[in-house]
């Protein structure tokens, strides 16, 4: 063999499967066709993020007399905020790049496919390897919706390289990279209208988490359409519009662009997985929680086997997979999902650790819930962030608490809380004894968790 393990791809779960597996001994390459970077800096979190944080100061500024202040003038650049995003989503690829290209890996920028379960074509040669991981992430996914590819639409890869700001835009989709951008643009100063097939925004999480979002974004002037079934896509030239029913009726809205929001799918392109021997799962290729794939000594981590498009579950898979690729005669390690978080960078922003009260109606398991609204909590009465609140969920018994969930600011930050005491287990009679500095945001989550202690059998 060639290698103890080929790693075909070098984004964040790429880079982590080939750290580990070299880390623990074995002669690891990475295959990657380039850009180099992955997903997740050169056109996911970082980048968007680094948007946000333009629409967000923006938002703050036009609020200026809320606070006692007078701010006039205010204007949106998106040619420098895109400019900034570039210089610094630079800086984050060379580092990234600078680790790939480190000589204790092999790396070679070419695209890979299987030949045989144990071997690839790559960069002109045929390579084998003992093991194999599989981390080439996700492109996006193309929806036929009739008339959408003969108008023409930008995609969330698009709009992060766009410095011309339209007047107008639909927004096709409302997950977390369509809300997130639906809402940057809104606020610097672009006419948003979203459309949404489920009956609310987010669906992926509990209504309750997703209505205070809803309902900022319509504040801030954003139409919002929900239970939508798309039905024409067309232009006349200046403008592009986009047919659908709403509530038993046909409605059309119209825009100067449309951004396809509808998401991503598994970049399996070209790898020839049948060759492999590689089946494919309902989301993407299938694993197991150690990361196998119907190939034992194939593995496939982050968006490529469609379980959680989070970067940091990513990295954990693939810290596993490379630590199995690298032991293939030890019991596998295994992914702990009880910890499963999401962040959605709205405004407010979503936040939820563990089990959903979605997830525990489909899996029948028995919790208690208790909530508390941030219009109710002093400091963020002080803040002026009042949309939102917190939920608790807990064992009945034990009082373990089973999920987290903050809608509401720094939720993204709040939430690291309550993964800390999940971590060890803690119960909602641990959240409410640990001391609180007041007035704080975190001291919010004692509430619910005061009132789920009296209620614990």
């Amino acid at each position: 063999m060639d290698y103890d393990v080929i790693v075909i791809g070098g984004g964040s779960g790429g880079y982590a499967a080939a750290d580990t597996a070299q880390l623990a001994g074995a002669k690891v390459a990475i295959v990657d066709p380039g850009p180099l970077g992955g997903l997740c800096i050169l056109r996911g979190c970082m980048p968007t993020k680094t948007i946000l944080r333009s629409s967000d100061i923006m938002a703050l500024m036009q609020r200026a007399g809320e606070f006692g202040l007078s701010a006039t003038g205010i204007q949106a650049d998106l040619a420098a905020i895109i400019d900034r995003k570039h210089k610094l989503i630079r800086e984050f690829a060379d580092y990234r790049i600078g680790q790939l290209k480190n000589p204790r890996f092999t790396l070679i920028e070419d695209k890979a496919a299987f030949v045989s379960p144990h071997e690839i074509e790559a960069g002109g040669k045929r390579l084998s390897a003992k093991s194999f991981i599989i981390a080439t992430g996700s492109v996006i996914k193309k929806i036929p919706v009739p008339g959408l590819e003969e108008t023409g639409y930008l995609t969330s890869d698009d709009v992060l390289e766009l410095k011309e700001q339209p007047e107008s835009m639909i927004v096709l989709g409302a997950g977390p990279v369509a809300v997130e951008l639906a809402q940057f643009y809104q606020r610097i100063g672009t006419q948003v209208t979203l459309i949404q097939r489920s009956q609310y925004i987010l669906s992926f999480t509990d209504e309750d988490l997703a209505r205070p979002v809803e309902a900022r974004l319509q504040e801030e002037g954003m139409t919002v359409y929900t239970g939508t079934q798309l039905q024409q896509v067309s232009s006349d030239g200046k403008t592009k519009t986009v047919r659908f029913m709403h509530i038993g009726e046909e409605k059309t809205v119209s825009a100067m662009c449309i951004l396809d929001a509808l998401g991503r799918r598994p970049n399996t392109d070209g790898l020839n997985l049948d060759v492999a021997g590689v089946e494919m799962g309902e989301w993407g290729i299938g694993v197991d929680c150690a990361m196998q794939t119907s190939q034992r000594h194939i593995f496939a981590v982050g968006d490529v086997n469609g379980l959680h498009e989070v970067v940091h579950i990513a990295i954990q898979q693939g810290e596993i997979a490379g630590w199995n690729a690298a032991h293939p005669d030890q019991t596998p390690r295994e992914v702990d999902e009880r910890l499963t978080t999401n962040v959605v960078f709205t405004d407010p922003q979503v936040a939820s650790v563990g089990l959903t009260e979605k997830d525990c109606g489909k899996k029948k398991i028995e919790y208690l819930a208790a909530s508390y609204p941030f219009d109710d909590h002093g400091k963020s009465l002080c803040l002026g962030e009042t949309h939102g609140h917190v939920k608790l969920l807990c064992d009945p018994k034990s009082g373990e608490i089973l999920g987290g969930h903050i809608t509401g600011p720094e939720a993204g930050e709040l939430i690291h809380q309550l993964i800390a005491i999940m971590y060890y287990k803690g119960t909602v009679k641990d959240l409410l004894t640990m001391p609180h500095y007041h007035p704080t945001l975190s001291e919010i989550l004692t509430y619910p968790a005061e009132e789920l202690t009296g209620k614990i059998k």
